[in-house]
């Protein structure tokens, strides 16, 4: 008998948490312009993860399946999930377009633990690579 409560619990808690409970993330939606950069060379610090220097490794990162951020002029970092409409996260061929690149974006902002999720629905601006600093880094992979 205990077991058997203890998996309706579990189930009704899943339930709960699925349809919307008071823990699941409700979403918002934003305007956010910034850096698009690779998660894991920005949090490690191996690589600056910053313009010009990082772009290439930025985009193998990315094709590789590491997350792709929005670090943000507001001084958040957003990690994108979704790009304007495409079905896949990993090597996205629109976040790939726009690796290293400063733009502004508008989308649902989800925030779970501490954690700001993004889903881009769509891009205003894209200035490029904006942030030169091959002359502080040299050329990274």
């Amino acid at each position: 008998m205990g077991r058997l409560r203890g998996l309706a619990i579990g189930i009704a808690a899943s339930i709960l948490l699925l349809a919307g409970g008071a823990d699941a993330a409700a979403p918002k939606r934003v305007k956010v312009s910034g850096d698009i950069i690779d998660t894991w060379c920005y949090i490690t610090e191996i690589m600056y993860a910053l313009g010009t220097a990082h772009h290439r490794c930025a985009i193998w990162c990315a094709v590789g399946g590491i997350p792709v951020s929005l670090k943000g002029n507001d001084g958040n970092t957003y990690m994108v999930l979704k790009m304007e409409g495409d079905a896949t996260s990993v090597a996205n061929p629109a976040i790939l377009k726009i690796q290293s690149h400063e733009v502004s974006v508008e989308g649902d902002l989800y925030e779970r633990d501490g954690v700001k999720y993004l889903i881009v629905t769509q891009v205003h601006d894209d200035k490029g690579v904006v942030n030169m600093t091959h002359e502080e880094h040299g050329v990274q992979p």
